[in-house]
């Protein structure tokens, strides 16, 4: 079957070699280009884009340099034919906006990766590029007020009430953030129905989970490392739960019903909906 792209915005502001690479890699994401597909010519896809075959070209390399494709001398550009590699969290929670129904589960420590890939799809639906009908996201942290395995002091090994209160602002402060950015759409009638909770559960989180709109889901460890951290003004050596360069594993329905892809989401979903519905409890961001 021939590649056809979706419709560029015409009111999208980025250059247009980004415009082409974002298309290319959501079409690659939803699997209209699959695992192992040649990529059409670059001739073709100048025809396809209406774009010179200089920025056809820069588009591509971009999408190399994200691990979505791969060149082979003599023979083109394919869809790299792995799908269960590390991937990039953000360009699938941007496409997820771009559906009516917008689901983001998230369990892990803080929510701060989160946090960061929400802004650019939040900054286009308040300009009126992206207009999904409605928002929910569910956000599963650890409880701060009781001990956790980690963060601990590095001397003993023993729990520090400083270092969870350090922690527990931290989170706070993003699942704030999270929630008054998204209540912020409905209220200027730019979404009609948005809903963010917070709940928490006793367990200490070793892994970050976020399963999107039902259909993608991306897994990573923290690993536990040495680091230095000052909480109530004292500088404290911990041993401590380090999630910013975790290393994403994507799997997704698109694979199809039988794969190991989709069995990965459906566990998924399962794990989070029992550990939701059964031990973890209510948590009012207002009442800290």
């Amino acid at each position: 079957m021939a590649f056809n792209p979706d419709p560029l915005d015409p009111d999208d502001e980025r250059p247009p070699y980004e415009q082409v690479a974002s298309s290319l890699g959501a079409a690659i994401r939803t699997k209209k280009l699959a695992p192992g597909e040649k990529i059409p010519s670059h001739q073709k896809l100048t025809e396809l884009y209406g774009f010179a075959r200089a920025t056809i070209q820069r588009a591509l390399r971009e999408l190399e340099d994200e691990g979505l494709v791969v060149s082979r001398k003599g023979s083109g550009v394919y869809v790299r034919n792995r799908t269960e590699r590390p991937a990039g969290l953000r360009p699938y929670v941007e496409q997820a906006f771009a559906a009516e129904r917008v689901t983001i589960d998230f369990a892990g420590f803080s929510s701060e990766t989160l946090h960061g890939a929400l802004q650019e799809p939040l900054d286009k639906i308040r300009v009126g590029r992206l207009t999904p009908g409605s928002i929910r996201i569910r956000i599963l942290v650890p409880d701060m007020s009781v001990p956790h395995a980690a963060p601990v002091r590095r001397e003993d090994g023993a729990d520090d009430e400083r270092l969870r209160t350090r922690m527990n602002g931290i989170m706070l402060g993003y699942a704030r953030s999270i929630r008054d950015s998204i209540n912020e759409l409905q209220q200027l009638e730019l979404v009609p129905e948005t809903t963010v909770e917070v709940r928490v559960h006793s367990g200490t989180a070793f892994f970050k989970l976020y399963v999107i709109n039902d259909a993608d889901v991306f897994f990573g460890y923290y690993p536990v490392k040495p680091n230095k951290v000052v909480a109530q003004g004292q500088a404290i050596e911990i041993y401590d739960l380090l999630g910013k360069d975790t290393v994403l594993f994507h799997h997704s329905v698109n694979e199809g019903e039988s794969s190991s892809g989709a069995q990965q989401v459906q566990q998924a979903q399962m794990w989070f909906e029992s550990v939701w519905d059964s031990i973890a409890r209510d948590f009012d961001l207002d009442a800290q």
